[in-house]
């Protein structure tokens, strides 16, 4: 008895062990057509850029650059040096804090973002309104976006949640191309119906060559990576 229960629970175990596996293996890029990518930071550690490289469903890459008025990505310049060696479109995107002062936000990602060695339109990352109205806090975007295509003559890539953009931006920034995040297996709907380029669909991806989750994205419908591309 005790033999056919030590049995039955290494096959158990055996079949979650193959279920997980599955789980991670058959991933969005395995079941569709769209052209895929991710974006990384120093969150992903070492990242081993030949292996990554040799996974030709990851077309892109946005890499952070900064983050408010004064942090700089640890892992961004040899990100995105290996990224470039190994065939990646690549481009960079900074972390907007609202309260940080605009010209000093600016300089950090012009400091990092350097046109010629952009792909890909730069991104700006929008996630919270740091207690602002959202009166206040649009005054406080629509600056530094401005700011932004008057440095790199063209406009970024805005990049927010779903959420975030029903309660925030509806009907604000329809001049910006959008990445929406939502964690779903469901597409995304925005509020307003609008069209949106981009769906980054999971925080917990897993690709060969990072030891750790990675948010991956891909584009939707007709949409494609010339739509994006930085013109230089």
């Amino acid at each position: 008895m005790r033999r056919y229960i030590l049995l039955i629970n290494i096959i158990l175990l055996f079949s979650i062990k193959i279920f997980c596996q599955n789980q991670y293996d058959v991933q969005c890029e395995d079941t569709c057509s769209h052209i895929h990518g991710i974006d990384l930071s120093h969150y992903q550690g070492k990242v081993f850029w030949e292996t990554v490289g040799d996974n030709t469903k990851m077309a892109y890459v946005y890499l952070k650059a900064t983050e408010g008025g004064n942090r700089v990505d640890d892992k961004f310049e040899d990100n995105i040096f290996m990224a470039h060696r190994y065939g990646l479109k690549v481009g960079s995107y900074h972390f907007y804090r609202p309260l940080a002062e605009q010209q000093k936000q600016l300089d950090n990602f012009t400091s990092q973002c350097r046109p010629g060695e952009q792909d890909i339109i730069p991104m700006i990352d929008i996630e919270n309104k740091q207690g602002l109205s959202n009166e206040d806090f649009c005054d406080s975007l629509f600056k530094f976006l401005g700011m932004v295509e008057k440095v790199y003559h063209q406009k970024p890539l805005i990049y927010t949640f779903a959420n975030f953009y029903d309660h925030t931006l509806l009907g604000k920034i329809d001049d910006y191309k959008l990445m929406i995040a939502q964690y779903t297996k469901r597409e995304p709907v925005l509020a307003d119906g609008r069209d949106f380029m981009m769906w980054q669909y999971t925080g917990k991806g897993r690709i060969n060559g990072i030891n750790s989750f990675v948010d991956k994205s891909r584009f939707m419908g007709h949409h494609g990576l010339r739509e994006i591309r930085f013109r230089h």
